[in-house]
């Protein structure tokens, strides 16, 4: 199982994603890489290799910024290659996602996509492009681009994606594969296990299969994939334990 990580609110969100990646890595996740906006647009690395690869690799870059996604891939679709790990982008470099499980139509949607440009061998990167498609389309909403992206696509995944269009807005997305929200004083987490969250938060919100969550410095909200909204109270971390399945 990949790892996903996310963060939006008042701190810089490099620590807190390389933080959390560490604490979520396996002993056979072959690759790593974040995404982090700075406002004016979205500054990412990859690498094959584990976490301190991509630590040491971005230890004298600025990755400054309030809000960002994290990624540490065990290899499915695609070899073990810094254009096969995650973060994945759409043509124009504007939407990022981070993305756990599989897409099953991926060759489907590629042939449909012919017009954009593919740079992995992943089923990922099928999910950036209709993204960037859809929020084109509809005047510059993100959770509806999602919600509709979401409806083109077949398997069991979770998922991770921000925009260089919205500073500070992360949308994330569960059908069948653990997503966990995290929430703190003006900031929230994201992540695929629990691990990832304690550090930071107790107050913790499980996404249900097929639910999207759109999250910002204020808090969260959650939606059913029609995008009717969803009421959830958090719960303390040691009543969600059992969600805690990653090893080192």
């Amino acid at each position: 199982m990949c790892g996903i990580v996310g963060y939006v609110g008042k701190r810089q969100a490099l620590g807190i994603l390389l933080g959390g990646l560490q604490r979520l890595e396996s002993q056979d996740d072959d690759s790593a890489g974040i995404v982090v906006q700075n406002g004016h647009g979205l500054t990412s690395e990859k690498v094959p290799g584990k976490v301190a690869a991509l630590r040491a690799r971005i230890s004298d870059r600025p990755f400054n910024g309030g809000s960002g996604l994290g990624h540490s891939r065990r290899a499915t679709h695609g070899g073990v290659t810094r254009a096969n790990a995650h973060p994945h982008f759409s043509c124009d470099g504007k939407f990022a996602v981070v993305h756990n499980g599989i897409v099953e139509n991926h060759d489907e949607l590629r042939r449909e996509l012919h017009r954009h440009r593919f740079s992995s061998a992943t089923d990922t990167e099928v999910i950036p492009h209709l993204i960037e498609e859809r929020y084109e389309n509809l005047g510059g909403d993100l959770l509806r681009s999602v919600m509709l992206t979401l409806k083109k696509l077949r398997g069991s995944f979770s998922l991770g994606v921000i925009t260089a269009h919205r500073p500070g807005l992360l949308v994330a997305a569960r059908v069948d594969r653990p997503l966990l929200i995290g929430l703190g004083e003006g900031e929230a987490f994201l992540a695929s296990d629990l691990s990832a969250l304690l550090p930071h938060t107790r107050r913790i919100v499980s996404l249900k299969g097929s639910e999207i969550v759109e999250m910002d410095g204020t808090g969260m909200q959650i939606f059913d994939a029609d995008l009717r909204p969803r009421s959830r109270e958090p719960r303390t971390a040691s009543s969600l334990r059992h969600l805690s399945c990653r090893t080192t």
